[in-house]
């Protein structure tokens, strides 16, 4: 159907002022060239929505690529480029004078996609019009156009319907679009934490049948879609969607038993529900990539290391390491980034530490953990902050003003010096040169020694000499 934009939401409110400016240039230009132009994708879902107008912006045309190039550099293109001959995708850059930066945009000819032997690389067909080439998109909230030239909506799947009612509808058969693209499976949950909708019934159905089919999709897509799951502001529900569609099982299958955590064993004490706690925890914690994965997992290696002692009280010994290593397992499984999975690792692996922080500890212990978090210092410190999901009050209380000591107790050593002198000294090349020894395990366990005694403020960062003075004492012991 097609219906006009809405007076609250007129084209003009679709865009950024620089952007309103290439847009109808773009128009005239396709216009006087007897071509269609029409604005596609998310910026027309976001923008009903009200969200903030988009950076890019994707057109749909009926003018093939070499046409598209062409009459770009009548509407003012700086330059243009091929993004996709195969799939008809030019990508045009205006940047004068009276554009406050750079505006790129993207423009893909009208298509229509035929997926061959279960193939991602489809085979594509030029010569349709606008609502075939919308019907090939995956759900109905995404298959909305704004026809430039008119300033009409055009919405043949009553996704407009469905984005107002919070649906996220596959267009047309749901068991086509997934087998199209089983990377759809993953979109459809990230929808679900970005925007907080539920899954229509039958596309739900469809995604349960068609979860095995993700294995088709390279890990690193798997891992980027995920990524973005992670950092909405429901990603507990897609989680929740995850599993029930066996697609946490599939991505990141040593998860799983924490997906299965009901809280209801224990001979004596009921457990409270690890996998509803990790839930909460994720949508608390703050919407960072590296944070939002340790969320995830800090607790995940609980199943494996639960024990009772005599009296019927539950224990974890060891979980936090366990963790670490599973946190790494799970991450390396989807092919995270290095940066990332160092990160997360070393997060779950040292997030009990601030919630046993006291009024009473010393210096050298603050210290410490600052030195063993390093630079993911600030993610450790905010996830020890949403890590109580407790019902009582006091109890979050206590966590928050607990956190909040050590934030303080940091912020005053932060100020006191520079972290980066709270190490040896003596680095390995002076040891060698003033003792004339090879690399070896020794300058290891000399720079140890220092730079605890500098930790417990028994030698000063910068003096050299005394540190001097005892590596010598060390070797002469040795």
């Amino acid at each position: 159907m097609t219906v006009p934009v809405p007076s609250e939401t007129p084209l003009a409110a679709m865009l950024r002022p620089r952007h309103a400016q290439v847009v109808e240039r773009l128009a005239a230009a396709f216009s006087e060239s007897g071509h269609e132009l029409a604005l596609v994708g998310g910026i027309v879902r976001d923008a009903l929505l009200g969200f903030q107008p988009p950076v890019d912006l994707d057109f749909a045309t009926d003018a093939r690529p070499e046409a598209i190039m062409e009459i770009g550099q009548r509407a003012g293109a700086s330059s243009s480029y091929d993004i996709g001959a195969r799939f008809g995708t030019i990508g045009l850059v205006f940047q004068e004078a009276e554009l406050d930066e750079p505006v790129t945009v993207e423009i893909t000819t009208y298509r229509s996609e035929h997926y061959l032997d279960q193939s991602r690389h489809p085979e594509v067909q030029f010569g349709a019009d606008l609502i075939v080439d919308l019907s090939r998109r995956d759900f109905t909230i995404n298959a909305m156009a704004v026809n430039v030239l008119s300033g009409e909506l055009v919405d043949p799947f009553d996704g407009q319907p469905d984005l107002y009612q919070g649906i996220i509808r596959a267009v047309g058969d749901p068991v086509l679009r997934f087998g199209e693209d089983p990377l759809r499976l993953l979109r459809a949950a990230r929808f679900v934490s970005q925007l907080g909708f539920m899954i229509e019934a039958e596309t739900l159905d469809a995604m349960i049948d068609a979860a095995p089919s993700i294995e088709r999709i390279s890990r690193e897509r798997v891992y980027a879609e995920l990524t973005r799951l992670m950092t909405g502001t429901y990603a507990s529900h897609a989680l929740e969607t995850l599993v029930q569609t066996g697609l946490l099982t599939l991505t990141m299958p040593l998860l799983e038993p924490l997906s299965l955590e009901t809280g209801d064993r224990g001979p004596v004490h009921r457990e409270k529900d690890l996998w509803e706690h990790t839930k909460k925890v994720v949508d608390k914690a703050p919407q960072r990539p590296v944070i939002r994965w340790a969320a995830l997992m800090h607790d995940a290696a609980k199943p494996m290391t639960r024990g009772y002692d005599a009296s019927g009280e539950i224990h974890f010994i060891g979980h936090e390491r366990e963790g670490a290593l599973l946190a790494r397992k799970v991450l390396e499984g989807i092919h995270a980034d290095k940066t990332t999975i160092k990160a997360v690792s070393r997060i779950v692996e040292l997030h009990g530490r601030p919630g046993t922080y006291e009024r009473d500890w010393t210096d050298s212990a603050v210290r410490r953990l600052m030195l063993d978090a390093g630079d993911e210092l600030r993610d450790l410190l905010d996830l020890a902050e949403v890590d109580v999901t407790s019902a009582r009050a006091f109890r979050q209380q206590a966590a928050a003003q607990r956190i909040a000591g050590l934030r303080a107790h940091i912020a005053r050593l932060e100020q006191e010096r520079e972290l980066d002198q709270w190490k040896s000294p003596l680095d390995g090349d002076e040891l060698m040169a003033a003792f004339d020894r090879k690399p070896g395990r020794w300058i290891a366990e000399i720079k140890d020694r220092l730079r605890e005694m500098v930790l417990d403020g028994e030698l000063e960062p910068g003096d050299k000499i005394r540190a001097m003075e005892i590596a010598r004492e060390m070797l002469a012991g040795q």
